[in-house]
């Protein structure tokens, strides 16, 4: 086979074998171009970067080239967002949207997280709250065991310090008129906002002109311990309950079942809901029980008393005095608080409790005025231990 050479310029040969033209290149030029172009790339870089770094500082530099990093965070826990309620008690549901989701409750008995149990103080005020200094005096220091909501029908009402306990503690509210459903409506947005905190257990319905008459230690274990909720609920044959009812209230509620009894009510959870899920006995009571029929002493015991009988004490926990006669119970002033005014309000009634007999039925009263205040602060740490 032949083969030869020709030798050419610059160092390259072609060799001829076969027919093939072979080039053998012993400094390729391309390659020692490309390999110039690249220093020249890599100069031009690093002059850039410096001119950079110095015009404009390293920590620029750096922020930038680290701000698309994304750190891997814990997942949250979604049960959080059940059992923590919220700061803020304001909100844009409606009544139909509030009731419905204040109507879920847990089918299990065992939580899955440490519960501590608290009391719902819930108060239904005409406007502010004249003796909330006494209250704050007997919630201090049990945080853990109370929670706080205010429905006023004046949206002027005492604004509070952020070291209060009734800060921003305004749930939305509405009219609410004396006897009419209108009333029964605050006391059910009352129930459905607390009920949104999985952690109360005892819902207790109060007035501007309610005072504590135990401390909170007593109150909760009386409560808490209690096997019934308290409410009010009896037979009235007279005009002033069997006269209210109207015919037409038939057939969810009969006469028989018919029943009176006191506003401020204590209940516990299960009732609570059982209150704010009935859609049944509403509207007979909304369209019947009308003045001279006062629909928030009939409404709940007789609806309690249907479904819940078993539930029920058929006793408030809130003090009243009507002996002086008329549609309202008697107001009390500075001139009325000393100690045989307690005395008498402490153990002047016997009634039941978990079946047995007892003198101490109340743990609430009212009615007191903005006046007793102050004496009521100075008589509390000696006659209600607080």
């Amino acid at each position: 086979m032949l083969s030869r050479v020709v030798q050419l310029e610059e160092g390259k040969e072609i060799a001829f074998t076969n027919g093939r033209t072979v080039l053998n290149k012993a400094f390729p030029l391309k390659l020692i171009l490309l390999f110039g172009l690249f220093l020249a790339f890599s100069f031009a870089f690093f002059f850039i970067s410096v001119s950079t770094i110095k015009y404009y500082g390293i920590n620029s530099v750096v922020t930038s080239v680290t701000s698309s990093f994304v750190p891997c965070h814990e997942k949250p826990n979604d049960l959080d967002k059940w059992i923590k309620p919220s700061m803020v008690l304001m909100h844009n549901m409606s009544d139909e949207e509030l009731l419905w989701r204040a109507s879920f409750m847990p089918k299990r008995k065992k939580y899955p997280f440490n519960r501590v149990p608290k009391i719902a103080f819930m108060f239904l005020t005409m406007g502010p709250l004249p003796l909330s200094p006494l209250w704050e005096r007997l919630l201090k220091g049990h945080e853990e065991h109370y929670s706080i909501y205010i429905h006023s029908q004046v949206s002027s009402s005492a604004n509070f310090p952020p070291s209060s306990v009734f800060y921003r503690r305004h749930i939305p509210s509405q009219v609410a008129e004396w006897g009419r459903m209108t009333m029964c409506d605050a006391e059910r947005r009352l129930l459905a906002n607390a009920l949104l905190d999985i952690s109360n257990e005892w819902f207790i319905l109060l007035s501007e002109s309610c005072i504590p008459l135990f401390n909170f230690t007593t109150i909760y274990e009386y409560i808490s311990k209690s096997k019934h909720s308290f409410m009010g609920s009896f037979d009235d044959p007279s005009a002033y309950g069997r006269g209210r009812y109207h015919p037409n209230m038939a057939p969810e509620v009969s006469l028989d079942q018919w029943r009176k009894g006191s506003q401020w009510f204590e209940v516990n959870r299960e009732v609570a809901v059982s209150i704010i899920k009935d859609t049944l006995y509403y509207p007979k009571f909304k369209e019947f029980c009308t003045p001279a029929c006062y629909v928030d002493e009939h409404y709940f015991p007789t609806m309690l008393t249907i479904e819940k009988p078993a539930a029920l004490a058929n006793r408030s926990l809130t003090w009243v005095d009507w002996s002086r006669g008329g549609a309202h119970p008697a107001t009390f002033g500075d001139q009325d608080i000393n100690e045989e005014f307690f005395t008498r309000i402490l153990k002047g009634d016997n009634c039941t409790y978990n079946g047995r007999y007892t003198s101490m039925c109340s743990l609430f009263a009212r009615k007191f005025s903005p006046s007793a205040l102050e004496p009521l602060i100075n008589i509390a740490p000696k006659i209600l231990s607080f």
